[in-house]
């Protein structure tokens, strides 16, 4: 789309619970929304557990394998850009 980005490397530098607290936010998402269900940390730390929205960014931080992405932050909006015609929500053009 012609536009500048920069990539963060989540898996080198994961994002704390209060960064994906933030991120969540700014995209309008619920840690549900953003959660990758078939990976094996799902089994393992979420499925059939009644966790908080808290408790599961916690553990979202702690195994960001759990993380969907792309995420795409421009100024105070975020989208998860899944499927990718969603970066619309971000006026890019």
């Amino acid at each position: 789309m012609g536009v500048g980005f920069t990539t963060v490397k989540y898996l080198e530098t994961p994002p704390s619970a209060k960064e994906l607290k933030q991120l969540f936010t700014k995209a309008g998402l619920r840690p549900q929304d953003a959660i990758r269900t078939k990976e094996p940390a799902y089994q393992k730390y979420v499925a059939g557990k009644n966790l908080t929205n808290d408790q599961l960014i916690q553990v979202m931080a702690e195994h960001i394998e759990l993380l969907q992405r792309p995420i795409v932050v421009r100024g105070s909006k975020a989208v998860l850009a899944r499927p990718v015609n969603k970066l619309a929500e971000l006026k890019l053009k």
